[in-house]
């Protein structure tokens, strides 16, 4: 329960990141917490004390397999959202670099008072 908890303290962590600071880069690692707290929470969700890979092997049998073996979604849904979250980082980054070039500034508060 204590790592639940954790995860949602990560979760906050990125949502005040994203909402209070006006750098964009700050604002970006807060998006980036916020997926990796996803991540975890996913990773916790599929554990199981003492379970063992959902792999069929010649000395686990059947039932054993069934009621020790971790539940392999979970992983594969983490492996996935990592691989997304690395495509958007590089857009995120591509995006703040242009926005960059073009105001001179990370702040936001500069850059929304300058039109054009």
């Amino acid at each position: 329960m204590f790592l639940y908890f954790l995860t949602l303290v990560l979760m906050v962590m990125g949502l005040y990141c994203l909402i209070a600071k006006k750098n964009i880069v700050k604002k970006i690692i807060g998006i980036v917490i916020m997926e990796y707290s996803i991540n975890l929470f996913l990773i916790l969700i599929g554990y199981k004390k003492d379970g063992i890979a959902p792999i069929l092997l010649k000395n686990v049998s059947v039932e054993e397999l069934t009621s020790r073996g971790v539940d392999p979604l979970p992983q594969a849904l983490v492996l996935t959202s990592i691989v997304i979250g690395l495509g958007t980082l590089a857009l995120m980054v591509a995006i703040c670099l242009r926005i960059y070039e073009k105001y001179k500034t990370f702040d936001m508060s500069k850059i929304n008072k300058l039109k054009g």
